[in-house]
């Protein structure tokens, strides 16, 4: 455990070094902070998984109200299976002012940062609560902060606005995507390559299927461009459109064995402000109309069967909310971006919380081998915090949430 005053730097290398890769447990990165912030007389609230294998952390520096910010961080990371690392992932090992580690970027450099502001918080005497929301399974589907979002005005403070530190280069965002996955099963009716009349092919319908996706991609794109040509001002979203693509795909058993089953799975990336269902119920209607009845011409048990696999709201923007007004005065920014990845924000923003993100590193870090945040990052990152901490205080004027 770092001693009561301990720098950004150093709850990083102590939170890295818990492998809290998403197929596994963030139990002990949890009890840790847990025990960190109750060294400082603050206690924190777990919210667990149904096994509880995992748990969220909800925790309340000032009044233990409603009202004040929410600093929101996941605490899963990705694998590192197959990457080439030139140093131990799960060890922070700095060179020339990167700070290498596994989550460092995304997203423990911010989690590490604001706990270590902690008892700068405790000695400001805060007339406004600052809240911390701790996560897990962000980077599986958004699936750990559903549950604690829940909670809020029941069980848990309600807070007034989201501030979520994601990787953003300490730059406030206001938008980005909705994030769908989903899971596609195509069975059909084996029989010997020689005699493919007599068959379904699973694999061929499932590039059926594919196809069609395809064209509602380019479809979602040419629409985006005609907009931006008859002068809407697209979002600052790279790319500005919508996005279809298929991340996987298995079937058949045998070269001379027409397949019975495929199975694809295949993510989608709406606007803000596009339906949820759009895209999905097009597939839907493409599947029963064309291709289920070509299909059971042949073998009438054929089936299509698509689950959904996670569902990320996108994060719309609010131009002049509480949380935008409050972060850009905080980062001494004039205007708010947005950013392409998918987040909880859009979770917060969904339960009538005013959210941004702002954190410091970069995505194009994360994920990736070697993956660092710069030291001045987290320098940038507290000095965020510490604006904040005086708003908290009432000593900054701001809004009075």
């Amino acid at each position: 455990m770092p001693g009561r005053n301990p720098t950004p730097v150093a709850l990083l290398e102590r939170l890295v070094a818990f492998d809290t890769t998403s197929a596994k447990s963030n139990l002990a990165l949890i009890e840790f902070a847990a025990e960190y912030l109750a060294g400082h007389g603050i206690r924190a609230r777990l919210i667990h998984n149904e096994d509880k294998t995992k748990a969220n952390l909800f925790a309340t520096v000032g009044p233990e109200a409603d009202g004040g910010v929410v600093l929101s961080g996941h605490t899963d990371v990705v694998p590192v299976t197959g990457q080439a690392w030139d140093s131990d992932p799960f060890r922070v090992v700095e060179r020339e002012g990167r700070l290498h580690g596994r989550g460092t970027a995304d997203m423990k450099g911010f989690i590490a940062t604001a706990l270590a502001l902690v008892p700068e918080m405790r000695r400001g005497r805060l007339a406004r609560p600052i809240h911390f929301a701790l996560s897990y399974d962000e980077e599986v589907g958004c699936l750990g902060a559903p549950a604690m979002i829940a909670e809020f005005g029941r069980s848990l403070p309600r807070p007034a606005l989201a501030i979520v530190g994601e990787p953003t280069e300490m730059e406030v965002a206001n938008a980005h995507k909705g994030a769908y996955g989903f899971e596609s099963v195509v069975t059909g009716l084996e029989a010997h390559s020689s005699a493919t009349h007599r068959g379904v092919s699973a694999i061929a319908y499932a590039a059926d299927i594919i196809r069609h996706m395809g064209a509602l991609a380019a479809e979602m794109r040419i629409r985006a461009e005609q907009a931006a040509e008859a002068g809407d001002a697209p979002l600052l979203l790279d790319p500005p459109y919508a996005t279809l693509s298929v991340g996987m795909i298995e079937g058949g058993t045998a070269l001379n064995i027409i397949p019975r089953r495929c199975r694809f799975t295949w993510d989608c990336r709406l606007l803000p402000s596009q339906p949820a269902e759009q895209v999905p119920e097009r597939v839907r209607a493409f599947v029963e109309a064309d291709v289920l009845p070509r299909m059971r011409a042949t073998f009438p048990e054929a089936t299509v069967e698509t689950r959904a696999l996670y569902a990320v709201p996108a994060l719309a923007p609010e131009p002049g909310s509480p949380a935008e007004t409050l972060a850009l005065r905080l980062a001494g920014r004039n205007r708010a971006t947005a950013v392409a990845f998918g987040s909880e924000a859009g979770q917060f923003q969904a339960a009538g919380i005013p959210t941004v993100l702002c954190g410091p590193g970069s995505i194009r870090e994360a994920h990736k081998p070697n993956e660092f945040v710069e030291a001045a990052q987290l320098e940038s990152c507290a000095r965020f915090l510490s604006r904040l901490i005086a708003w908290a205080r009432g000593s900054d004027q701001g809004p009075n949430v």
